[in-house]
């Protein structure tokens, strides 16, 4: 018996997790300082993984500043 096409995992799994795994945190912890060698891994605090989001802002005051030196040149 085969599995339904729908109940397939899809290849790649590459949307974001809110998450991180339990030795994504142990590894993130000990960057910061916060795990110590020979502590337990279990019962860690929950870490969310940060989102960078692009500043549309800026690349608008860079085009804007573009303009401006287009125009003094002029």
């Amino acid at each position: 018996m085969s599995i339904d096409k729908s109940l397939k995992r899809k290849v790649g799994g590459t949307r974001n997790r809110c998450v991180l795994t339990r030795v994504e945190r142990i590894l993130k912890m000990q960057e910061q300082g916060r795990f110590k060698d020979g502590q337990s891994p279990f019962g860690l605090p929950k870490t969310r993984v940060q989102k960078i989001a692009l500043k549309k802002k800026a690349k608008k005051e860079a085009e804007g500043e573009e303009a401006a030196t287009d125009k003094k040149k002029k």
